[in-house]
């Protein structure tokens, strides 16, 4: 098997009306979970959320959305790179808009980014992955996930996710 690489640079990078364009997505599972020994078990679901590089609290993946692909394709890619996982994306969730501390440049340099944001249905967590060496992986119920969000606009693509989630 060949080694996944991650990509690098801006050559490639989408804006939009002064924004930088990033995909992203709220990576889940299903985990039967048992209160007592009767064997009534009930579905919880897990998200998936890994560390930042920069500093404290956690993240859904999410990178720059670029010219050759699709905010779908983006949002998949960003999954393996940063998480490594693998799945199905099962629905848009929304655009959130955030300003980057660490993400300006001349074609932004307010450092504004407009996410678009999907549901991943996790199928496969891989033990190699471009990011593994600066990147950890955290399974969290829903109220651990609230709690442990980094940025504002990422808990409400969390709500937006679980009101998402209530509908299917």
């Amino acid at each position: 098997m060949s080694e996944l690489v991650a990509r690098t640079g801006r050559h490639q990078q989408r804006y939009e009306g002064g924004c930088r364009l990033v995909a992203g997505c709220i990576p889940y599972r299903f985990r039967d979970y048992c209160e007592d020994d009767n064997a009534n078990s009930v579905k919880v679901v897990e998200l998936l959320m890994i560390n930042s590089p920069s500093g404290p609290g956690l993240l859904f993946p999410k990178g720059g959305w670029e010219n050759d692909e699709t905010a779908e394709e983006a949002a998949v890619r960003e999954a393996i790179e940063e998480a490594g996982v693998r799945g199905d994306l099962m629905d848009f969730i929304g655009y959130y808009e955030f300003k980057s501390k660490t993400h300006q440049d001349d074609c932004c340099p307010e450092g504004l980014c407009k996410a678009a944001m999907y549901a991943l249905f996790v199928k496969e967590e891989l033990e190699l992955w471009p990011e593994r060496s600066t990147r950890t992986r955290s399974w969290l119920t829903m109220s651990e996930a609230v709690e442990s969000c980094r940025h504002k606009w990422m808990e409400e693509a969390l709500n937006d996710f679980s009101t998402w989630r209530a509908k299917i």
